[in-house]
């Protein structure tokens, strides 16, 4: 459900990436710099991933070491709204660079619904068996942790200004 609201997302950023690529224009002056809608994005963005990924490092580590959730004897049951909500705002901040460059590379808009379609379906096809992966070898959960942090990092850098080369 979460993938497919995903999607969503991803088809109104699409059909209004002329309205977002047009948030260039300072918002708010917060020591003689101005930032726009864009950057407000991508800082919001990369706060989020950094809050997220560090509270689920300290989670994991933490629930490591509580006996009573090792035991069992403590359960706690997210809810499925908080879980939505929070892939909407991960994917928020991974795709509005993605879905702006998609847009300066093809000019014909079916192309990229049809391409953000079969992300979708590979992405459903293979989440069950990476999730597994992930859960039984739980360096590798740390380490997918610890790259949202660097992300979410990134992205604040690009809000604030700084050109961050991805290569």
């Amino acid at each position: 459900m979460g993938l497919a609201l995903a999607f969503l997302l991803r088809l109104g950023l699409l059909f209004s990436v002329k309205w977002i690529m047009g948030l260039t224009e300072p918002w708010i002056m917060v020591m003689q710099k101005g930032f726009s809608g864009r950057d407000l994005i991508l800082l919001g963005g990369g706060l989020f991933l950094i809050g997220k990924a560090t509270f689920e490092i300290h989670h994991k580590l933490e629930e490591d070491l509580d006996p009573e959730t090792v035991s069992g004897s403590k359960k706690v049951k997210a809810q499925l709204g908080s879980i939505l909500f929070q892939i909407l705002i991960l994917d928020l901040a991974f795709s509005l660079d993605s879905v702006i460059t998609a847009v300066g590379m093809v000019s014909e808009i079916y192309i990229m619904v049809i391409a953000m379609l079969i992300s979708v379906i590979v992405m459903m096809a293979s989440a069950k068996s990476i999730g597994n992966f992930v859960e039984t070898h739980p360096t590798v959960k740390m380490l997918a942790l610890s790259f949202l942090i660097l992300i979410g990092f990134m992205l604040m850098l690009e809000g604030t200004g700084q050109h961050i080369d991805k290569g």
